[in-house]
């Protein structure tokens, strides 16, 4: 068995059940809870998805264009 192939099917595995839950939790709540803000200075559900969604691409994606293991 190689680590390498193993490590990243664990992962891969992991991140399928992570984000099952999320679309769970996520299609539970209508459109105005996704939208909703304790006040002015709070960031809502779909604010702080988007923040994730971004932060995933730009250390998954682009962070891998700049691995060193790719020049």
């Amino acid at each position: 068995m190689n680590f390498g192939n193993e490590h990243l099917r664990i992962v891969q595995e992991r991140f399928k059940s992570v984000k099952n839950l999320g679309d769970q939790t996520i299609s539970q709540l209508s459109e105005e809870d996704i939208h909703w803000k304790l006040n002015e200075s709070s960031n809502s559900i779909a604010i702080i998805a988007k923040h994730l969604s971004g932060n995933m691409i730009s250390n998954w994606i682009k962070g891998k264009q700049n691995c060193p293991s790719n020049h």
